[in-house]
């Protein structure tokens, strides 16, 4: 891990399934002109198989728990 590499995005701008493979585009926001509000733009995409994805999630899901546990997040009770 000597060659570790950090990447900043402000979020997921796309995530599709193509090839067999899952990819996660991630997106940056880019500054426009004053008043305008700013564009998100891909920067960088990460591909992997279906169980990774399914992994990736499930590690998703303890976090976001934990955190819902810990009063940081709060559960949308209307969401779908």
């Amino acid at each position: 891990m000597a060659d570790k590499k950090e990447i900043f995005a402000d979020g997921i701008g796309q995530i599709h399934f193509a090839g067999g493979m899952v990819r996660f585009d991630f997106v940056t926001l880019q500054p426009q002109p004053e008043g305008k509000e700013p564009v998100p733009e891909a920067n960088v995409r990460v591909i992997m198989p279906p169980q990774g994805f399914l992994a990736a999630f499930d590690s998703m899901q303890q976090l976001i728990n934990k955190l819902v546990e810990a009063g940081v997040l709060k559960k949308n009770e209307n969401a779908k």
